[in-house]
């Protein structure tokens, strides 16, 4: 079974955390007065600017040992102007009044360069003004207050003990921490400061067969919108069980090698939270990102088939399913107070019992759009993920609801025949439209008559978006649900990568397509 830590509604609140004494000490209100009024003599009829700093750190280890050790800061500002219709950016990283006047020159140029070009006039949506913003994401431990050499001792102990059990050859382990500063001010007279912190661990242990193969199986504990606590607190703190897993990882490994391979046809799928999560993100994150909708990702990742001309009339998936974007989801990895355009952030619908019925914005597309879409406000999806970089409209939060009062992982399980449970993500495949997709998994559990009889290896669920979630039966109770991610969508050329985060509880899928993967390889 899985060893998920549910979303805990009653978890202690956390202690607030001030924005970072050093990122304040940047002459932020200089550089703002110098590029806005730069832009504005130049004749923009907007101007804003983000100051940022990203601060990184990762550790990787190979089997018992640190193998590497990395720390790096990112810090920077940018200037993004709308010139007689037309966007225009650049970047510096000499945060002085001089390079802030010229880098405004600068993007209202490249304005001015690219308007011969631009068939579409940028218009922005409306936002009400925000000054003098703060917001800072909830943590306990900020990671990079932590001495190195514990956090050493803390993810090498875990592969240590990993490393020790009988049915374990190899261990790889990896830790990564980012504490992220934005300031951003527009002419309109926004500014926002904010600081939020994440984390990630995934342990990987692998069994050599002596006969030749491998079989290998990875912990599926989250990333976070959390600090060091994530890794030492517990599940009383709302945090992740690791001593428990990494008991478990060693059994469940030896099975796994062990298990017999898949014989392909439909089943029943009960899909645990963690991986569950990775197809909402794929299937259904990005396809109903408007910019994607329109085509704007076609060349580099595709377009979707969610096209606006179907808001409000595409059956995405059964009754059951009601998903949300979310800006606002505590710890999530995509949450934050304000986007990078200066919108105040928050929670909407994306599927509502099964219906496609809204979009992820951003100032421009929700301006664009408005008399389709029948809103005319971004719901804040504006993210860069570096100082220079310009923003595009990315993922939020994207979740699948619980029923409230609905079932366990068990009595999903309890309703059937022959199935199969599935748990932790793995590799996955979809198409340019965000339609036709195959999935795999860490570990699959065969299910006959409402029971879990063992494991079984070589499985994949393959489907098209609609009819994978329209064979959606039943979704978990609150006390199955569970926030997913990853740090690392890909999205934009010159490419960028988000953190997003995707809640889900347990859900039953009836009659599902499952691929051996070893046949289909040709092995």
């Amino acid at each position: 079974m899985a060893t998920s830590v549910p979303r805990d509604p009653a978890e202690p609140a956390l202690p607030p955390h001030e924005i970072d004494e050093e990122f304040r000490a940047l002459p932020a209100a200089a550089l703002t007065d110098a590029a806005l009024q730069a832009a504005r003599d130049l004749g923009a009829a907007h101007a804003d600017i983000r100051i940022e700093r990203l601060k990184e750190s990762s550790l990787s280890f190979r089997d018992a040992g640190l193998e590497s050790r990395s720390d790096g800061v990112t810090a920077g500002f940018a200037v993004r102007v709308v010139h007689d219709g037309t966007w225009g950016f650049a970047a510096g990283v000499d945060l002085t009044v001089d390079e802030a006047v010229r880098v405004a020159r600068e993007a209202v140029a490249m304005a001015k360069l690219a308007r011969p070009l631009n068939s579409e006039p940028v218009e922005l949506a409306d936002e009400p003004v925000h000054a003098g913003a703060t917001w800072v994401s909830s943590y306990a431990t900020d990671p990079f207050s932590v001495d190195p050499r514990d956090q050493v001792e803390r993810i090498g102990g875990l592969c240590r003990s990993l490393y020790s059990a009988e049915d374990v050859d190899h261990v790889d382990g990896r830790f990564a921490a980012v504490i992220e500063n934005k300031f951003y001010a527009d002419t309109a007279g926004t500014d926002t400061t904010q600081q939020r912190v994440r984390v990630l661990c995934q342990l990987e242990a692998t069994r050599v067969d002596p006969a030749g193969g491998f079989e290998s199986m990875r912990t599926i504990a989250p990333p976070a919108g959390r600090g060091w606590e994530w890794m030492v607190s517990g599940p009383a703190a709302g945090c992740w069980d690791w001593e428990s897993e990494i008991e478990l990882i060693p059994s469940l490994l030896a099975e796994k090698a062990k298990a017999s391979s898949v014989e392909p046809g439909r089943y029943d799928l009960v899909i645990d939270p963690s991986n569950l999560w990775l197809t909402i993100h794929e299937s259904v994150g990005h396809a109903t990102e408007l910019d994607r909708a329109l085509g704007y990702e076609a060349a580099y990742a595709g377009t979707s088939f969610a096209t606006l001309d179907k808001l409000g009339s595409l059956r995405y998936g059964s009754p059951a399913m009601t998903v949300t974007g979310d800006r606002t989801a505590p710890h999530g990895l995509a949450t934050i107070g304000y986007d990078d355009e200066g919108v105040q952030t928050r929670r909407w619908d994306i599927v509502r019992d099964g219906v496609l019925v809204g979009y992820q914005l951003d100032r421009r597309m929700a301006a664009q759009n408005a008399s389709a879409l029948g809103v005319d406000r971004s719901n804040g999806c504006a993210f860069a993920d570096s100082p220079g970089h310009v923003p595009l409209q990315r993922m939020a939060n994207v979740s699948l609801l619980p029923a409230p009062g609905g079932p366990s992982t068990e009595d999903l399980i309890g309703r059937v025949d022959r199935g199969i449970y599935v748990v932790g993500d793995r590799s996955w495949s979809i198409d340019m439209q965000r339609y036709n997709f195959q999935f795999t998994g860490q570990r699959f559990y065969e299910i006959r008559k409402g029971r879990i009889v063992g494991q079984l290896r070589d499985v994949a669920y393959q489907a098209t978006t609609t009819d994978f979630w329209g064979s959606l039966d039943a979704v978990g109770g609150p006390e199955t649900y569970v926030l997913g991610g990853a740090f690392n969508c890909g999205k934009g050329q010159p490419g960028q990568v988000a953190a997003v985060s995707h809640g889900c509880p347990s859900a039953l899928f009836r009659d599902v397509n499952i691929l051996n993967t070893r046949r289909e390889g040709g092995r």
